[in-house]
């Protein structure tokens, strides 16, 4: 990517989505003055609003960023990230939405504790929160760094600082009262700079009558500069002549080179120049020419495409109903019935949104092929329109994006932390409004600093990842705990351990950097890029089976939860914890 200095527009739309956010925010603290205003902003947000506002911390950088850049490198299977993104909301819906709100809880370890009765049950599900949460946050930071290191030219730890900064200040001001105005606007903020991009090129695309489904590898057109910022392994298809200056295949070059069909190493900081018409090397595992990107099948680099896809279905239709950020949202609610309503629009915008990111991702393939060789797909989205598009057009819309990829890293920075912020101060402090702003700064500050240290994967694959352990650990929790009465507490702690440790591990260990495709059947690398189809039914089937050797509570009590939960709701249900949080 050539390392331009950015136009004067992405600096002021940058610094104007970032005051807004911060304004809004000021504006929100002013409302917030009990324990419940900062944890479900005392249950009074009406459906549309908060439709908008969890559409805005759900649609994170993995949504605006990542989805386009998979699709670039990926192309059909691809696909199944925002399908997936879109029908989790279906099941949270149909099984969860409602009944969690009737349950007067206010966070995922409170509603464990109301259902099966055990404290110990309450503490083992903060930490899964907290852990989630965690792995979500990383991939935030990491993309604020990279997207304002490519958009500004400044070290990537610039970035995630910035963002930080601007979320924890937010966060620790207010609360879910505060985030709730930004996140309402900040979706509509992203709609906007995803849709218009991808209108105005669509044009574009349609006057040019560009073809799709070519059987040649993407080419460029004019002479290209490309410099490599992450370690990769290209793919060539055929022979072809290489300016390159930097590191291939473990040695010092600076010529023009041949490349061999097959496979090469590229180290970070080197520089390759493409002729015009020359092809361009693709990330290895991805298609390598139009035909066999439109076809799906081929998954996501690596062996065993099949079990690949499968598991990704299963992460992110499942993890959705497990996500701790969504989850508060809908105790934010007035009654069941909103919250219903609030997961029915989320489905429409969100849905809507997803439309947009599919047309950038096809018409990054087709315009930036260059992206193909970095390894940084990701910037696809804020690169796109000033590469298409010359003169003040180009540099309108690319701002635009700049300010939408902003908008969606403190959306979700700021729903995660709250989550986080909300359980520690609840479950390890003594849930004061002090204490809940001590837990945000804290809960913050640990994700940010890992996110400098960790190795970078595509946003969309670390975000499906988080809704691995989503949909192995809370997913079966809620689900089970809501729809069968024979769940023990001894079951769920079972199914939380071994589902949180089979998702967490491998979730650890790809983000540490993972192991080597090589050879390209290898398993090992298919499990732990994507462990939810082992791990997954492993949680259900240990909470199931350890519940149904083990005692639970009294018939009795079941029963009132139970009413409680699927009843229709009357006056004053949940006003105990209500209350009890409001005096503090």
């Amino acid at each position: 990517m050539n390392s331009a200095p950015a136009p004067a527009m992405t600096v002021v739309a940058l610094l104007l989505a970032a005051l807004a956010t911060v304004a809004i925010g000021a504006y929100g603290v002013r409302l917030a003055r009990t324990t419940s205003d900062f944890l479900v902003a005392s249950r009074s947000v009406g459906p549309r609003w908060n439709a908008a506002a969890i559409s805005g911390e759900y649609l994170s950088a993995a949504s605006f960023l990542g989805v386009a850049g998979l699709i670039a490198k990926y192309g059909a299977d691809a696909l199944w990230y925002p399908v997936g993104f879109t029908a989790g909301y279906l099941g949270l819906l149909l099984f969860v939405a409602a009944p969690l709100r009737r349950s007067g809880a206010y966070t995922v370890p409170d509603f464990a504790e109301f259902r099966l009765g055990s404290v110990r049950l309450r503490r083992l599900a903060a930490v899964v929160v907290v852990l989630i949460c965690g792995v979500y946050l990383i991939p935030q930071f990491q993309g604020a760094g990279l997207t304002l290191r490519i958009l500004l030219g400044v070290p990537s730890w610039v970035g995630a600082l910035a963002v930080g900064a601007i979320v924890i200040a937010n966060v620790a001001g207010g609360g879910m009262r505060s985030i709730t105005l930004v996140q309402a606007f900040q979706y509509w903020l992203k709609l906007t700079a995803v849709a218009l991009p991808a209108l105005v090129l669509l044009g574009h695309f349609l006057v040019e009558d560009r073809e799709l489904g070519s059987p040649a590898p993407p080419v460029v057109t004019e002479r290209t500069t490309v410099e490599v910022t992450t370690d990769v392994r290209v793919r060539v298809a055929a022979p072809q002549q290489v300016t390159i200056t930097g590191t291939l295949d473990g040695d010092a070059v600076d010529a023009v080179v041949r490349l061999d069909p097959g496979t090469h190493d590229v180290a970070a900081g080197t520089t390759l120049v493409l002729e015009p018409g020359a092809a361009v090397p693709v990330v290895a595992g991805a298609p390598a020419d139009g035909a066999t990107w439109l076809r799906p099948g081929g998954g996501f680099g690596g062996g065993h495409p099949t079990y690949q896809v499968y598991s990704l279905m299963i992460a992110t239709f499942l993890g959705t109903m497990g996500l701790p950020h969504v989850l508060v949202r809908f105790y934010t609610n007035p009654d069941g019935r909103a919250a219903r309503s609030t997961a029915l629009a989320v489905i429409a915008l969100v849905g809507l949104f997803y439309l947009f990111p599919i047309l950038l991702g096809v018409f990054a393939r087709l315009y930036v092929p260059r992206l193909l060789i970095t390894g940084t797909s990701d910037a696809a989205v804020v690169l796109l329109p000033g590469s298409v598009l010359s003169g003040l057009p180009g540099q309108l819309l690319a701002a635009l994006a700049a300010a939408g990829a902003i908008a969606a890293f403190l959306s979700t920075s700021s729903g995660l932390l709250v989550s986080i912020a909300g359980v520690l101060s609840t479950d390890m402090l003594r849930g004061r409004i002090r204490d809940f702003r001590i837990a945000a700064l804290g809960a913050g500050v640990v994700p940010l600093s890992i996110s400098l240290a960790v190795a970078s994967l595509d946003l969309s694959r670390t975000v499906a990842l988080a809704f691995s352990v989503a949909a192995s650990t809370l997913c079966p929790l809620l689900v089970l705990g809501i729809w069968w009465r024979g769940l023990t507490a001894a079951g769920a702690a079972t199914g939380l351990i071994l589902g949180g440790l089979a998702s967490g591990g491998a979730t650890a260990v790809s983000v540490a950097g993972g192991v080597s495709d090589e050879p390209a059947g290898g398993w090992p690398a298919a499990l732990l890029s994507y462990p939810a189809a082992i791990s997954v039914p492993l949680a259900f089937a240990s909470m199931v089976l350890v519940s149904m050797v083990t005692r639970g509570q009294d018939s009795r009590t079941v029963g009132r939860v139970f009413v409680r939960m699927h009843a229709p709701e009357r006056l004053g249900m949940g006003a105990d914890r209500e209350g009890r949080l409001r005096t503090r």
